[in-house]
């Protein structure tokens, strides 16, 4: 079979590459990315390591992918994944990406009957309704109340049922956007196809940043002793949000590229649920403990636009489809991504032109 992953020299597209590459030696995986993201280029030997071929073209480039051979299955792993894109006004690089970019895949997809994998976001839902949820605020971290008004929010987290009206920062509606095409290229051109909502996905090789990958960010800032502050929702770092190591995310996705048919029509939201969640609270003091270094943490009040106080990913629809659950809990991610970043000092310093002398000061 071969297997092509958009954004597959990303943290979620090289992961998943490796991983495939070596659960199924008679697969031939194809990485492409267009090498935007800085500390991609990191992943690079990695896939060649791996066996897995890289090309390096653009999603949003309808020839290039055409140009490819053909594919039976297509996990679509590339986006612009910023909460903040396009505040800036600097709208046409996510809407080309995320959207376009998805349209192109589609029709790829469609011209080999290719079975689809889409990577979306929890961010499809509305962030401004998931603020007025009522909460509790507990010692460490801000909880869902067990009664919510809402349809689709419970202590279990926000489901599927959550209502879609309202804002979603312009990352998360240009991935509902990409939906409703996907749910179309089904129904017209019969294509296998499943929609995965993804929460937070973490783990060693993401180059997170303030925006996009919060806890590896989070170690990334402890290990290289740089400034961290609490934002938004009194600036207490009590926010919390669950998280799923990237691991766990490959065996559900092998799951279904091994089954398609089983698959196909399928939106379930994917993430670590409130078993596997942190505040940012709790993360500072895990990476406290890993890396011993206490940064002093600042405080700022004001929330940013489209940031929501808890996201905790209701996975029931998921786990009523399969026995996929995940096995990697809080504190295991945190040391698998402390220990990467440990190993790989060096080269992600580098990456992401961090000062000789912060580096030197890593414990």
């Amino acid at each position: 079979m071969r297997v092509l992953v958009t954004g597959g020299a990303g943290f979620v597209g090289a992961n998943l590459s490796v991983g495939l590459a070596s659960r199924h030696h008679d697969w031939r995986l194809v990485a492409l990315d267009n090498l935007h993201r800085r500390g991609s280029e990191l992943n690079l030997p990695r896939l060649e390591a791996a066996g897995v071929e890289f090309i390096r073209a653009d999603v949003r480039e309808p020839e290039a992918l055409m140009a490819l051979e053909p594919v039976d299955a297509l996990v679509e792993c590339s986006a612009e994944p910023s909460a903040l894109t396009g505040l800036d006004g600097a709208t046409d690089y996510a809407v080309h990406t995320n959207l376009v970019g998805a349209y192109n895949c589609l029709e790829l997809a469609r011209r080999d009957g290719a079975h689809l994998v889409f990577l979306s976001t929890s961010r499809v839902y509305p962030f401004e309704l998931i603020n007025s949820l009522a909460l509790e605020e507990e010692p460490t971290r801000l909880v869902l109340s067990a009664q919510q008004s809402v349809p689709g929010a419970s202590e279990a987290g926000i489901s599927e049922r959550f209502p879609l009206d309202g804002a979603r920062t312009l990352y998360g509606s240009t991935k509902l956007a990409a939906e409703l095409l996907i749910a179309e290229y089904r129904s017209a051109f019969g294509l296998r196809t499943v929609i995965d909502r993804c929460g937070v996905i973490t783990g060693p090789w993401q180059m997170g940043k303030v925006d996009q990958g919060v806890f590896s960010f989070w170690m990334l800032h402890h290990h290289f002793g740089l400034p961290l502050s609490y934002i938004g929702h009194g600036g207490t770092g009590k926010q919390v949000r669950d998280l799923l190591h990237v691991d766990d995310l490959i065996d559900l996705i092998d799951q279904q590229l091994m089954d398609p048919d089983r698959w196909s029509g399928v939106t379930v939201n994917v993430g670590g649920g409130a078993g596997c969640s942190l505040s940012l609270l709790e993360a500072t003091e895990i990476c406290r403990e890993l890396t011993g270094r206490e940064l002093p943490i600042g405080s700022e009040p004001a929330n940013w636009h489209g940031d929501v106080a808890v996201y905790i990913s209701d996975c029931g629809r998921l786990h009523g489809l399969t026995d996929w659950r995940p096995t990697r809990g809080p504190r295991q991610v945190m040391e698998d991504i402390h220990r990467w970043i440990s190993e790989q000092a060096d080269d992600v310093a580098l990456a992401l032109e961090i000062s000789p002398r912060s580096a030197a000061g890593a414990n």
